[in-house]
């Protein structure tokens, strides 16, 4: 099964071609994503730069984290959606 934040991240790179540096101006860091299907697997990583240029989405840890996000793909979903408050999440234990 593939992950749906990996959809999620593809579908945020056309903005980061139009919006990503103003983007950049306002968030000024780099974020890694630490993304498992399930409790107990493997995660798959993505690095979101939106300290450099027009900032940048990719596949895998690159460079230095200013945060590092470890999460289920359901909880990611929900949290990129609007459905899951982060104060909530983090006081869950989901962030």
């Amino acid at each position: 099964m593939s992950l749906k934040t990996a959809v999620l991240f593809d579908n945020m790179k056309p903005h980061l071609a139009t919006s990503g540096a103003e983007a950049v101006k306002k968030v000024k860091a780099v974020f890694h994503f630490d993304i498992a299907e399930l409790k107990g697997k493997e995660p798959v990583s993505w690095t979101v730069d939106l300290k450099n240029g027009n900032g940048s989405i990719q596949e895998g840890k690159h460079g230095k984290a200013d945060a590092t996000f470890s999460l289920l793909d359901k909880d990611a979903v929900d949290l990129f959606s609007g459905k899951l408050n982060p104060q909530t999440a983090f006081m869950q234990g989901k962030l």
